[in-house]
């Protein structure tokens, strides 16, 4: 289905760039997390068949394996960060951690490879009388 606003398409454009920054200045794990991501939603904004939901949402599923795997690699980092806060959780360890959002974007491009075969994305449930 083709997206019909322009926010999609400026947060793409904004990502890829941000990614292309990114691998410019040497951070390329996350340069190329945004250049996917971007990249997908640029291509949802011009595509008119359903298959660009599903590519997308399998793009999505590997950006968040990336993630998780990332996260689990830093779990020795939180745990210091953690026992030097006197055994304090914060917030900012979860959400600003990449297991939180690897777990959170291989749920949504789950969500999205559904959307892809769903009905309700290509408005075949309406009825036309």
């Amino acid at each position: 289905m083709k997206s019909r606003g322009i926010v999609g398409l400026i947060l793409g454009v904004g990502l890829a760039a941000f990614g292309i920054y990114h691998l410019v200045i040497g951070v390329y794990l996350w340069g190329v997390i945004k250049l996917i991501i971007g990249g997908g939603l640029i291509m949802l904004k011009f595509t008119n068949s359903r298959y660009g939901n599903i590519i997308f949402g399998h793009m999505i599923v590997v950006v968040g394996c990336i993630l998780i795997t990332a996260g689990i690699y830093y779990v020795p980092i939180i745990s210091d960060k953690i026992r030097e806060n006197n055994g304090q959780i914060s917030l900012v360890y979860i959400f600003g951690m990449p297991l939180f959002w690897g777990l959170f974007a291989t749920l949504g491009g789950i969500c999205a490879i559904y959307h892809g075969f769903c009905k309700c994305v290509r408005n075949d449930w309406k009825v036309v009388k």
